[in-house]
């Protein structure tokens, strides 16, 4: 059972490393197919990726227990993903998110279909012809757009329009043009209303510069005639309309039913999506894996045909990416399923959209079949050149770090199916080979201390082991799985001729330059000399400043941090003046003066080892 556990945990987080680092939103499912979760995330991958690390609440655990599988919808913004998680959070009421009871939308604005129209903010729709925008997930945005217009158009704001003899107070301070006592005309009227929908409508598209300038010319304009009060109104509208300007993909006032239905392919890869607009709202993505050896012109014309059938939910319009055969397909929906429908390629700019967008998931997805068969197929060649007994799922790498013996570090990195696994990826700062230059011991010493652990703890032991090195290394940790019985296979990948070695064999392994099992042995190799590097430096960064005074006679680490802070650096201390150190410190000039001293000896013993480190590179080899 645990073990099961485990391998669906090794799913989930590999679905999480492959996911694309795009705004979008995230389903996670259990074993019955229902979500338990919906979530959206400016980098797909960067969230999903975090519910496998750290220290985890009791919700997330539980979410993470209990499901199965992930599923992702890309959006082209974050703005897309927020209205399109809202959509489906409503629809399936995952038992993980928050409740909506209330049944609330995003708000709108509403220009009513009336003689003098009103403009207000609403979250409810009314088929009476009134013309609505949004819905706009920035609620203070949208405030401060809606003040703007009530101050700057001088529109109505009564609910029923009544004739009056007289205006209202609206009418005197100027935020109303007070149709109810024919102070307007209707064609006036109109052209504010016609000038506020165009500004709203062009919020939403690539004309949204052309909006801003126009309205910026007409605050410089105010501000020239000395009417800052107006010059202000029109400055914050430009504001708010910058919080209100994303195009808004997954949710509109089309009520008609709809789908979307657009591949991609590359080879015998074939990934169709299909969005679902239903009420307005996209409430579905089915996703369909295919091979395929027919035309591209065909793919269509034949998903379409296996797709709906007589039972499916059939909208009245289907838009597809693709016209080809297209009245055949007509014809096939009225003769098979006796149904008519409207197919075609999407024309305006909304539908293009949309399908651009279910393109992209497409595309998506076929990169990732595409580096799971790659994986899979390096695993396999793996297995085979090397004559593993099994699959090599687990991979551990390992390498050594330091600069003439200096600051030694073992790195260790961990690759499943092909792919980093971070969370078990370790570093171990070397205690037996410090001030020595020893690759075999402290291969040693990094490989006994992992799998003693592991053994220790019973923790998952690899399929196989990388080994940055040729032979001797090789030797030195084949060595210590011997001693702790354990049969892991073993090889070294050595840097020059990119040979591999493994343990008991004279002669070395050489792949192919394009064998994808090599260059999944040089993607471990290269990520574990990149991480023991990238240690290494980090000790020497911090050896080099505020652990350097704590070898200074009679400095504490208190103290330590004082003078770090004053100085950063030794040759700044060394520098300094004794009165100054002896003002820091509250001690005597004298100590002072022999702190110098001995900074002095201390920064003269450094540049010699630098200059005995020069002849070693980064991985504590010698330069040649």
């Amino acid at each position: 059972m645990k073990e099961t556990e485990n391998n669906v945990w090794e799913i989930l987080h590999q679905t999480a490393l492959s996911a694309p680092k795009k705004s979008g939103v995230y389903l996670w499912k259990n074993s019955e197919g229902s979500v338990i979760y919906v979530g959206k995330a400016v980098n797909l991958k960067n969230r999903l990726t975090s519910y496998f690390s750290g220290k985890k609440d009791i919700k997330t655990a539980s979410l993470v227990k209990n499901a199965v599988s992930i599923e992702y919808i890309t959006t082209p913004n974050e703005y897309e993903a927020l209205i399109l998680e809202n959509n489906l959070i409503k629809k399936h009421m995952p038992r993980y998110n928050i409740s909506l009871k209330d049944g609330k939308t995003y708000p709108m604005i509403r220009i009513t279909n009336e003689k003098f129209p009103r403009v207000f903010k609403t979250r409810y729709m009314v088929s009476d012809g009134s013309k609505y925008f949004g819905p706009f997930p920035n609620g203070e945005a949208l405030a401060a757009f809606m003040d703007f217009v009530d101050k700057y158009y001088p529109l109505r704001k009564c609910r029923k329009l009544v004739h009056r003899d007289f205006p209202c107070l609206y009418y005197h301070i100027g935020r109303c043009s007070a149709p109810c006592s024919g102070k307007v005309s209707v064609e006036k009227y109109m052209e504010y209303v016609k000038e506020l929908s165009t500004i709203i409508e062009k919020s939403e598209t690539k004309e949204f510069e052309d909006v801003i300038l126009k309205l910026e010319s007409k605050m410089k304009e105010s501000a020239e005639n000395l009417d800052f009060e107006k010059a202000g109104m029109i400055r914050d509208g430009i504001n708010a309309l910058k919080g209100l300007s994303s195009r808004n993909l997954v949710e509109d006032f089309d009520l008609d039913a709809r789908d979307y239905i657009s591949f991609y392919t590359e080879g015998m890869l074939i990934s169709f999506i299909v969005f679902k607009m239903r009420g307005g709202q996209l409430s579905q993505r089915d996703l369909f894996r295919v091979t395929s050896m027919n035309n591209p012109d065909e793919l269509m014309g034949e998903f379409i045909c296996s797709y709906y059938g007589k039972n499916s939910d059939i909208p009245p319009y289907i838009f597809v990416s693709s016209d080809l055969n297209l009245d055949l397909i007509r014809r096939w929906f009225k003769e098979e399923l006796n149904v008519r429908v409207s197919i075609m390629l999407p024309v305006n700019k909304k539908h293009q959209a949309v399908m651009s967008m279910a393109t992209l998931n497409a595309k998506e997805d076929v990169i990732r079949r595409k580096r799971e068969e790659a994986d899979t197929l390096a695993l396999e060649e793996l297995k085979a050149a090397l004559s593993l007994e099994k699959l090599p799922h687990r991979i551990e790498g390992f390498d050594i770090a330091h600069i003439g013996g200096n600051l030694p570090v073992a790195s260790l990195v961990s690759f499943f199916d092909g792919n980093p696994d971070k969370k078990n990826y370790r570093t171990f700062r070397l205690k037996t080979t410090e001030g020595i230059v020893d690759d075999f011991a402290s291969m040693r010493e990094a490989a006994a201390r992992r799998y003693t652990g592991i053994l220790n703890s019973g923790g998952e032991l690899p399929d196989f082991i990388l080994i940055d090195g040729g032979a001797g290394q090789v030797s030195a940790v084949k060595g210590i799985l011997n001693a702790l019985d354990l049969e892991i296979p073993i090889a070294g990948l050595a840097k020059e001729d990119e040979e591999i070695y493994l343990p008991g064999q004279s002669n070395p392994v050489k792949l192919p330059r394009n064998s994808a099992a090599l260059r999944l042995l040089q993607r471990v190799r290269d990520e574990t000399h990149r991480f023991a590097t990238t240690k290494n430096q980090n000790l020497r960064t911090k050896e080099n400043t505020e652990t350097i005074f704590k070898k200074l006679p009679g400095i504490g680490p208190k103290k330590a941090l004082v003078l770090f802070k004053e100085f950063v650096s030794l040759e700044n201390f060394c520098a300094g003046d004794p009165e100054i150190i002896s003002s820091i410190l509250k001690c005597s000039p004298e100590a002072a003066e022999k702190l110098l001293k001995a900074g002095r000896n201390l920064l003269s013993e450094r540049e010699e080892k630098i200059r005995h480190l020069k002849d070693y590179d980064l991985g504590g080899h010698p330069n040649k």
